[in-house]
């Protein structure tokens, strides 16, 4: 889209300005990319208004039609993806290839999700009566969705909330809200109008949706921060919740793998999309035996990878995408330094215009430092040695966070005993990020609650309901 100031809301399937909008920054150049708007009271009442009116007549379509209107959305995706990706790239900083890669995830999940059906379960009661478990939409979703991942994460919850009858109204980041607006620029004459709502707007935006009366579940996907305050203004009315929130995943790696075999998949578990993802490795404990070869290895991987603005088709990994985390960051760094911690790779911070930030590798940190004990979301990660098991499983279950973890051995039976007693959602062996529409994936501890994906994360977007019939003879 050539003008800058072209991007509008969609409310009730109309293009919706603002008299107020923000900035919107390419996070490779510091660059503004264009403006967005920045929704009112009145505008989020409207977008409310108008998905509670359509609520009812899309309810009551038949869930095959449902289904095919999901199954088009993710066409309208894949038809769209390589202006989308350009947008996305622009706006997020990943590498071009992975822009377009995470739309065709988008439209994976809508065609993946459209070919589920809504369960009844019958149960067994004595005769003469009837007893069948209905599930039946929970009416308004407001989805919330962050910067990593604003397009896969923000159809995480509209394939499910519109599959199961709900109408919505999605926020995305204001660091990304672009693609997403544009997104709904290009559904509106698919979806009748009120079905999908998508407003803009800065940090004030959010708080307003959750405690808005009017809405009744939020999906959220963000800090677990963030989460805590989204639960404590979600009590106004009782809101449903599914909160994805913040992991500090371990990645455990025992002696017999093979070092050279393993060292490509964890580098890039725990730096694909420059480490800003809520499932990365962000611990890495390895072996005595092998950690010096295994760091090594990493360490040429760091100095082989290519940094810098994803326009360049030759870059593997973008800028970190914001100012706020790019600061945060740099923090956790200086911290690092402070406490004389040793740097296998990067730990200084380029000059020039971007956000970008070198690999670092920090070399066997104590336990209770910063850069164990706390998220990075950047690319900065701790090498842990350790010996046992029992010492290992400790020290990885030794968090606030239960998201998701790795165990890397060629012994599956061993470490399957080890997953089994991981304090985590999602555990993979010899892979990771292997996420599809069909694998829940549920936050443990402060993680999160509720569940994503699958039949289970479907229904999360659902309300039981119990009829008994008694047969009258």
């Amino acid at each position: 889209m050539s003008n800058p100031f072209a991007f509008t809301m969609t409310i009730h399937g109309e293009g919706i300005s603002s008299p107020v909008c923000f900035d919107v920054i390419n996070p490779a150049t510091e660059q503004v990319v264009a403006v967005a708007p920045d929704a009112t009271v009145q505008h989020l009442d409207e977008a409310v208004s108008s998905a509670r009116r359509a609520a009812p007549g899309w309810a009551a379509l038949p869930l095959t039609e449902r289904q095919r209107y999901v199954t088009r959305i993710g066409m309208v995706l894949l038809d769209n993806a390589e202006e989308l990706a350009d947008l996305l790239t622009r706006e997020q900083g990943k590498p071009r290839a992975q822009a377009y890669s995470e739309l065709q995830a988008a439209a994976l999940w809508c065609s993946e999700m459209s070919t589920y059906d809504i369960p009844v379960l019958s149960v067994t009661s004595k005769a003469p009566e009837t007893v069948n478990v209905y599930r039946i939409p929970l009416g308004v979703v407001g989805g919330i969705v962050p910067w990593n991942f604003p397009v896969a994460l923000a159809f995480w919850k509209i394939a499910p909330a519109l599959l199961t009858g709900n109408t919505m109204v999605l926020k995305p980041s204001p660091f990304t809200p672009l693609t997403t607006l544009r997104i709904g620029e290009l559904l509106r004459n698919l979806l009748p109008p009120g079905v999908l709502n998508i407003v803009s707007g800065t940090d004030a935006l959010g708080p307003l949706m959750s405690a808005h009366p009017g809405i009744d579940k939020i999906s959220f996907t963000g800090s677990t921060q963030t989460g805590r305050r989204v639960m404590a203004s979600a009590a106004v009315n009782l809101k449903r919740l599914t909160l994805e929130l913040g992991g500090n995943d371990a990645a455990i790696v025992l002696p017999d793998v093979d070092v050279d075999e393993v060292a490509p998949q964890l580098f890039w578990g725990a730096f694909r999309n420059s480490a800003q993802i809520c499932i990365a490795i962000k611990r890495l404990y390895i072996h005595e035996d092998i950690y010096d070869r295994l760091a090594q290895a990493l360490v040429q991987l760091a100095k082989d990878a290519r940094i810098g603005s994803g326009t360049d088709e030759s870059v593997q990994l973008g800028p970190v995408q914001n100012r706020p985390q790019f600061e945060r960051l740099k923090g956790l760094l200086e911290d690092s330094r402070r406490n004389g911690h040793h740097f296998l790779s990067g730990g200084s911070i380029p000059e020039g215009r971007g956000y970008f930030l070198p690999i670092t590798l920090v070399d066997n940190p104590p336990d209770d430092s910063r850069v164990v004990q706390e998220e990075a979301f950047g690319p900065i990660l701790p090498l842990l040695r350790f010996k046992g098991i029992d010492e290992v499983v400790r020290r990885a279950n030794d968090s606030e966070f239960g998201l998701a973890a790795s165990v890397w051995s060629r012994d599956e039976d061993s470490a399957l005993q080890i997953a089994r007693h991981l304090e985590v959602g999602t555990v993979w062996i010899n892979e990771i990020h292997t996420s599809l529409p069909n694998k829940p994936m549920a936050g443990h501890k402060q993680s999160g609650i509720g569940v994503e994906n699958g039949e289970e994360g479907l229904l999360e977007y659902t309300a039981p309901q119990t009829v008994s019939i008694k047969r009258v003879t």
